[in-house]
């Protein structure tokens, strides 16, 4: 579909699911709003339907300009979440999140926060809004839920689905799918439920107690077997077996390795990381050396060090190949290590592991440094320094992982790629074995747990579509309204005060106390004080301006008022011109314009949704109604739910 006039493409939700940006337009012309996809959604058929010409349309557009739930794969609603927690409705601002990415309280500690680097907030000043330690603040003051998880299904609807690993991919499946009558059959190697969510993550940061309420909300939904102890060593053994459909959720289980001189002499005291850490958190390991040097840069390396500190290790470093900036740990993990008083060594590249009478003494590093070719790409170059030898007790390889498929035959109809991976579409999560589905670490390599849930949901919808006999393909509209929030003539039902508060800091427990006990929170949250001052730093930016053109009448006033100077009136052009010349050049190439049409004096208003505050003092000054603000909701459907199936 193409706009008409631009040459550029449209992508209208019947024809596509995804709502990351494919090949959205710089540029939103002129159209009614309220278009088919709009008219097919429930928020018309509800009447809540703002009739009137606006500058842009359909749902991305919209949903864009919320930066955060733009970048949440699940596209969790952030700024809904948060003005529920402001208004001390914890319970709601919980379910709202449980709707979504289904681990509201172990997300709100581990999750990865593809939402915060897209924060309006950090392009205004420094610091984002805390919305991963926000969704604690729901989960934690929350009253108890039971009452408002859906209902166990009255009877079965003769479906068998199998899902292989019971981690957060698998968990969300089962979520969608129990309510609609699915016989569920849950089978992982441990002997609970929770995936890499459990073994992976250590309790000083995710209490079990934590695991266990959440995966118990799903596991209490009915309909489900929950074999553990259980390795699953055929897929076609399994597929023989009847069910209708399999989803395999089994992540990826195999820390990469280091094969340099050394390697098998030092072996008893050289660790795979994701392993080690499987054995800390099942109680297999309580202890390490005192000197311990931690190989990799991930967030894998950084939870192997900070469990070091607490099972004996003194000496405690983390040395890393790349620069500090290019490390693939989150910068807060980084800040938490060092916090603990770990040493982060960059630019050393392992040549061998020494080792005397058959015991491993320490690691011999060549010493690089980065060289950028004129393209900006990087490359690690020999720096000339003499090699470094750190001596140690244990090392601690956490250098990447990588799937392993060996319980799957290669003659069941399921193709495999040149890296071995299976060959899954990334929209339906379905193989070229039309009954095998794909998700989380399984389906496309190591990523976190929202992207699991995220594919979880995706799948679901296609698990549910293919059992129902429907083409997988065609995926549903979500659900998603634009609802004027004016409630007089200066008066708006949302707090569009600008708060002035730097990000507040989460409160940590005493040092000495933490490294104690490896299962001690060290996060203690934020408190309900502290967590309302943090969701005042909100910017409601879902509560967004919506301009009416043949209401205006070209007083400027908006533009005078404008705190931001985000609104130009000129003369129209190709975006390449306007970009440069309006009042403040609008120079981040991700964000769309928002344009009108044509004018009485031919100019175009053209607003640069980069840095707008959603203030609302556009929408206060205007005489006569022109702008006004707008609150846009999109609920993503889910498997089941009304728009999911066509028959």
């Amino acid at each position: 579909m193409t706009e008409q006039g631009s040459g550029k493409a449209w992508l209208p939700y019947r024809e596509g699911r995804s709502l990351l940006p494919i090949s959205t337009p710089r540029r939103a012309r002129q159209r009614p709003f309220c278009a088919p996809a709009f008219r097919e959604s429930r928020a018309f058929r509800e009447g809540i339907c703002v009739v009137q010409r606006t500058s842009s349309w359909g749902p991305d557009y919209f949903h864009k300009v919320v930066d955060c739930q733009w970048a949440c794969p699940a596209h969790t609603p952030v700024p809904e979440y948060i003005r529920l927690i402001a208004d001390g409705r914890y319970t709601d601002a919980y379910m709202i999140n449980w709707k979504s990415n289904v681990f509201p309280g172990i997300l709100g500690r581990t999750c990865d926060r593809p939402c915060e680097p897209a924060c309006r907030r950090g392009r205004v000043e420094e610091e984002p809004v805390a919305i991963c330690r926000l969704k604690r603040v729901a989960a934690d003051n929350k009253s108890d839920i039971h009452a408002r998880l859906p209902a166990p299904a009255a009877q079965s609807n003769g479906k068998r689905v199998a899902l292989v690993g019971c981690g957060p991919a698998s968990l969300t499946v089962a979520r969608d799918l129990a309510p609609l009558g699915y016989e569920l059959t849950l089978i992982d190697a441990e002997m609970k439920a929770g995936g890499m969510i459990r073994s992976q993550i250590p309790r000083f940061r995710l209490p079990e107690e934590v695991i266990d309420e959440e995966v118990g909300y799903i596991t209490a939904l009915g309909g489900m077997e929950l074999r553990f102890g259980e390795r699953v060593d055929s897929l076609k053994g399994l597929l023989d077996q009847g069910y209708d459909a399999v989803f395999v959720g089994s992540g990826a289980p195999r820390g990469r390795d280091l094969e340099i001189p050394g390697r098998v002499e030092g072996a008893a005291n050289i660790h795979i990381g994701i392993d080690w850490l499987a054995n800390v958190s099942f109680g297999h390991i309580d202890k390490i050396g005192k000197r311990v040097i931690v190989l990799g840069g991930g967030n894998t390396a950084m939870d192997c060090c900070r469990t070091s500190r607490r099972l004996g290790g003194e000496d405690v470093k983390v040395i890393v190949r790349s620069g500090f900036e290019e490390m693939k740990a989150s910068p807060w993990e980084k800040e938490d290590a060092i916090h603990e008083d770990i040493p982060i060594i960059n630019y050393r590249v392992p040549k061998a592991f020494t080792h005397m009478d058959g015991k491993l003494t320490g690691v011999l590093f060549e010493v690089v440094k980065a060289e950028y070719d004129e393209k900006g790409r990087r490359r690690l170059v020999p720096s000339g320094e003499p090699d470094e030898h750190y001596e140690c007790d244990d090392v601690l390889v956490a250098v990447g992982q990588e799937n392993a498929f060996p319980w799957i035959e290669r003659d069941i109809g399921l193709e495999f790629n040149e890296w071995d991976m299976p060959k899954v579409d990334e929209v339906t999560f379905q193989s070229t074995n039309p009954r095998v589905f794909f998700g989380g670490d399984a389906a496309f390599g190591p990523k976190n747990i929202i992207w699991a849930v995220a594919h979880g949901h995706e799948a679901a919808v296609s698990i549910d579509k293919f059992c129902q006999g429907e083409d997988v393909s065609q995926r549903p509209a979500p659900d998603f309204s634009l609802i004027s929030q004016k409630m007089g003539i200066h008066e708006w039902s949302y707090d569009n005060d600008v708060s002035n508060d730097h990000r507040f800091r989460v409160p940590l427990r005493e040092k000495a106390e933490a490294l104690k006990d490896v299962r001690l929170e060290v996060e203690l949250g934020f408190d309900q004080a502290l967590g309302l001052k943090e969701a005042q730093r909100c910017l409601n930016c879902d509560v967004e301006t919506v301009f009416a053109d043949s209401l205006c009448i070209e007083c400027d006033a908006c533009v005078d008022i404008c705190p931001m100077d985000c609104i130009t009136f000129t003369a129209d052009g190709e975006e390449a011109d306007l970009r440069p010349r309006l009042k403040a050049p609008a120079l981040n190439l991700e964000q769309d314009l928002y344009v009108s049409g044509a004018l009485p004096t031919g100019r175009v208003m053209v607003k640069d949704e980069d840095v707008c505050l959603h203030c609302g003092l556009c929408a206060e000054r205007c005489p006569t109604g022109a702008w006004d603000m707008q609150k846009f909701f999109l609920k993503m459907t889910h498997a089941g739910e009304a728009g999911c199936r066509t028959k």
